[in-house]
């Protein structure tokens, strides 16, 4: 739940799991007069307390307003808006309608805040063999929860590399 990355309120409910283990483990610790393993979870309830007001408290909050912008940006004259943040781990759909590669990150100019490129990756398992890649954010538009280009698939590969 913590390393899925699928969104503040489950890592927060991940941190509750493990902190619930970790107060299990404690009352072991105590019955058993285990003090390696009491101390151990002591420290990790600990952690787990601090991930719980983290992720169930902070960022739950600061992605509840994100939200809220992105509805509110949407009733305004001008262009609607999103969360960059939101932009990992998206399917980026080629001209065709294949899902082409998935959005990593995105690179904004220092000065001006504009968005350069898109970093998306190919290929590859689990972070195994796969490719990173530059798309010019030129060629991108971002609607329902994924990104599109004009790009046909076979380009993909074509796109500059990111040296890893």
């Amino acid at each position: 739940m913590t390393a899925a990355n699928l969104g503040a309120r489950v890592t927060g409910w991940g941190f509750v799991v493990f902190t619930v283990g970790a107060a299990g483990w404690i009352v072991v610790g105590l019955a058993s007069g285990q003090q390696q393993l009491l101390y151990s979870n002591l420290f990790l309830g600990i952690v787990d307390l601090f991930g719980i007001w983290r992720w169930l408290g902070r960022r739950a909050r600061i992605s509840d307003a994100t939200r809220a912008e992105e509805r509110r940006s949407t009733k305004l004259p001008g262009e609607a808006l999103f969360s960059v943040t939101s932009l990992d781990g998206l399917p980026v759909r080629a001209v065709d309608g294949s899902v082409a590669a998935h959005a990593v990150d995105a690179l904004a100019g220092c000065g001006g805040g504009e968005i350069e490129y898109l970093v998306v990756r190919i290929g590859g398992l689990g972070g195994i063999a796969e490719t990173l890649h530059r798309l010019p954010w030129s060629d991108v538009s971002v609607r329902d929860g994924e990104v599109h280009t004009g790009r046909r698939p076979e380009e993909f590969p074509e796109l500059a590399a990111i040296a890893q």
